[in-house]
């Protein structure tokens, strides 16, 4: 049973590989990968940006609850 999952996860993983390549192709002789490159660009700038920012306002309510524990 292990074998042939493991059988089967390979043989998926190599056919994507060959599909990746080709649409690779395809981007990039359209001119469109740098369009699919910009887009996930964007995406990553604003999961960083919204991280930040929700680390920002955790340590303001840290800083709350700290200051209303001391009094």
């Amino acid at each position: 049973m292990k074998k042939s999952g493991v059988l089967v996860c390979s043989i998926l993983f190599f056919a994507m590989n060959v599909f990746a390549e080709e649409s690779e192709n395809l981007f990039r002789s359209s001119g469109k990968i740098y369009v699919v490159v910009s887009v996930l660009v964007t995406i990553f700038l604003g999961i960083v940006i919204y991280l930040m920012v929700l680390d920002k306002r955790i340590g303001k309510l840290e800083k709350k609850e700290e200051e209303q524990e001391n009094n």
